[in-house]
């Protein structure tokens, strides 16, 4: 047993776990689904079989243990992605999980300073993005608007969807439905956030409209 094991193995695991808990921390203040232990779990677990597949490969191919944790991450990562209506969610928390595996595995062979290298480079995107996209990136959000009338105000369609389209960037009626006397619209729109608040002041204040959401 003793060939096997080596203080560097400690180090290592050491290494990784503070790399998990960096990691882990950001997604943990956010409240999200993989949160500390997880991500640190994920980053100890793709050590330990790098240095196994390192350890018993002998004299073969030693990444063939440690190519299947990429592929084997990457079903962990799709479960913590969910879809509701026309959003989808939890797929910064995919990424990490899927970089908290790459860094591990990089501990597990050795390479200390490429793992803390993109450890670093993952934080500095992961506080920063937010800043970077509020003042040097153009405020456009994709909404899906679902807007519902009555059937003796049909005639306002037309009068409601030139004011939607005024107010947003773009606007395309992707959907009509009846049901009873209500009628269904959905509209795919891109809007800026000044645009946003244009755009509810108008909803709340028109009274042909029975329901609206997005």
């Amino acid at each position: 047993m003793s060939e096997h094991f080596e203080l560097l193995d400690i180090y290592k695991a050491i290494v990784s776990l503070i790399a998990g808990l960096i990691l882990g921390f950001e997604r943990e203040m956010k409240d999200k689904s993989a949160g500390l232990k997880t991500i640190t779990v994920i980053c100890l677990g793709s050590t330990l079989f790098s240095i196994l597949s390192y350890k018993l490969a002998g004299q073969g191919d030693p990444t063939r243990i440690a190519s299947y944790i990429v592929s084997g991450i990457g079903f962990l990562g799709a479960g913590v992605i969910f879809k509701s209506g026309f959003t989808v969610y939890g797929l910064t928390t995919a990424g990490i999980i899927w970089i908290a595996a790459a860094i591990g595995m990089s501990i597990g062979f050795g390479e200390i300073y490429i793992a803390f290298t993109f450890l670093i480079s993952a934080l500095i995107i992961m506080y920063t993005a937010g800043f970077l996209t509020k003042h040097y990136l153009p405020q456009k959000h994709n909404k899906i608007l679902k807007l519902t009338l009555s059937s003796e105000h049909f005639f306002k369609k037309e009068e409601i969807l030139a004011e939607i389209k005024n107010i947003s960037k773009e606007a395309h009626e992707i959907a009509f439905e009846k049901q009873g006397n209500l009628l269904f619209i959905t509209l795919d729109l891109h809007v800026t956030t000044k645009g946003i608040q244009n755009l509810e002041h108008y909803l709340l204040q028109n009274k042909d409209l029975a329901a609206f959401s997005y």
